[in-house]
């Protein structure tokens, strides 16, 4: 796909619904939409923004009732002309709105593809290219703020603010390349380590911000784990609200995790059942395990689930874990166990009370703290570990004593890491991977 190419593609979701809109951008964008649209004027005359009614057609076919609006380069979403055609919901007139642009000299728009020209059209940095999807994909309110805020470009000033520090340091540190014979004194020694370890502190800072980055996007990870038969899998189903995992009083039926999205109190989760934990030769089983330990040590919430019966012996809880004791319909008398909730995963029992306690686990504050603020994804986070590294190897070289280039070198590496964050100087394969994950027509 040629960035000199007039792309097309359907801007709403594919079924039936009140409006369908197909959206067309690039050079040819008025000139393919004119060929045709029948309407009380040719849409290169209308004036940007105006919207205007008209017929469809395909040769003397019309095709659907719509409104037109003209948006003229470089004041529009992708900063060339676009043009959106609104008709009719329904998936037959409109892949036949969109069959009449295509025929008329639009090329099928690629996943991204859209949001990519804006990007590299300047209208937006690549963070803020990422928030849109964010922002489509958002499960919960406090996700959806970040979405915003990184879409306003919060944190691509940030890492601009962070890479225009770091540019005045590379350029105090090129003056003695320049000029060898002067040496960096100690004092100018220590007035580039100052800088350098506050930058290191502004990377910090943004790193921390990490683990509520993906709570937000990705959902808390709430992780259910325990011995075999204790209702793992039954206290899935019934927080899901329907049978997503196979219940079976055979030990060992679920060898792998499940994974499902869910949402409690407006928090979105991501809710993980896990194989049961017992010993075991079977190496399937063996494995299932393996991974129910690394879950469960990657969890941001663990429950973990005991048959109520075998808590009558006493079965001590790790620290930081729900304790559920399921089953309690089997006995006459349910133990008391300290800060544990007592359920039966077959009739709903104790499900309410277990949700209050989830949610209390979860800093809340925090969330909408940094959903109105920063909150960095797993790319931004590498590349702010990579940066971090060459940082500290920088310090390490100005402590040294090193020749400046040396130091150069690492400070370089720095800026290209921070640079990749907001697209700056960045590489093609870095776009196409962001950008494949995008719907068609956005």
């Amino acid at each position: 796909m040629r960035e000199a190419d007039t792309i097309a593609a359907l801007a709403t979701p594919v079924g039936a619904g009140a409006i369908a809109v197909v959206r067309i951008s690039g050079p040819q964008a008025v000139d393919c939409a004119d060929k045709i649209f029948r309407g009380r004027a040719k849409l290169r005359d209308v004036a940007p923004g105006r919207v205007l009614r008209g017929t469809i057609v395909d040769g003397d076919v019309a095709v659907d009732e719509v409104l037109a609006t003209v948006f003229r380069a470089p004041r529009s979403y992708t900063g060339e002309d676009v043009v959106e055609i609104s008709g009719h919901g329904g998936a037959a007139v409109a892949r036949s709105v969109l069959r009449a642009v295509l025929e008329a000299g639009a090329h099928p728009a690629p996943p991204g593809e859209f949001t990519r020209r804006a990007f590299l059209n300047g209208k937006m940095d690549l963070t803020q290219a990422e928030a849109v999807m964010d922002l489509i994909n958002a499960r919960g309110e406090a996700a959806a703020k970040a979405a915003v805020a990184q879409l306003e470009g919060r944190l691509g000033r940030e890492i601009e603010a962070a890479r225009e520090a770091l540019l005045m340091t590379l350029a105090h540190l090129e003056a003695f390349i320049d000029f060898p014979e002067e040496g960096i004194d100690p004092e100018s020694g220590a007035v580039l380590a100052g800088r350098v370890d506050d930058l290191l502190r502004r990377v910090e800072r943004l790193l921390s911000t990490a683990d509520e980055g993906r709570m937000l996007r990705e959902g808390v990870r709430l992780v259910i784990h325990g011995a075999p038969n204790a209702g793992k899998s039954s206290l899935l189903n019934l927080l899901l609200g329907y049978d997503r995992a196979m219940v079976s009083e055979i030990p060992g039926t679920t060898r792998d995790t499940i994974e499902e999205n869910l949402t409690l109190r407006g928090i979105p989760f991501r809710i993980v059942d896990t194989a049961g934990l017992r010993e075991s030769d079977d190496p399937l089983e063996q494995e299932g395990m393996r991974r129910t330990r690394l879950h469960v040590a990657q969890a941001d919430v663990a429950v973990r689930v005991v048959d109520s019966a075998d808590a009558a012996a006493g079965i001590p809880a790790s620290a930081g874990e729900i304790l559920v004791l399921n089953k309690i319909d089997l006995l006459s008398e349910v133990p008391r166990v300290p800060g544990a909730v007592a359920m039966c995963c077959l009739d709903g029992r104790g499900l309410e009370e277990l949700v209050e306690v989830v949610v209390g686990r979860v800093d809340l504050a925090s969330l909408d703290r940094f959903a109105e603020s920063v909150a960095v994804n797993e790319r931004h986070r590498r590349c702010l570990v990579a940066a971090r590294d060459d940082l500290e190897q920088a310090k390490l070289s100005l402590q040294r004593g090193d020749a400046p280039e040396l130091t150069a070198v690492e400070l370089r590496s720095a800026l290209a890491g921070l640079g990749e964050i907001t697209g700056a100087g960045d590489a093609e394969e870095v776009l196409d991977r962001i950008f494949s994950s995008f719907c068609i027509g956005k």
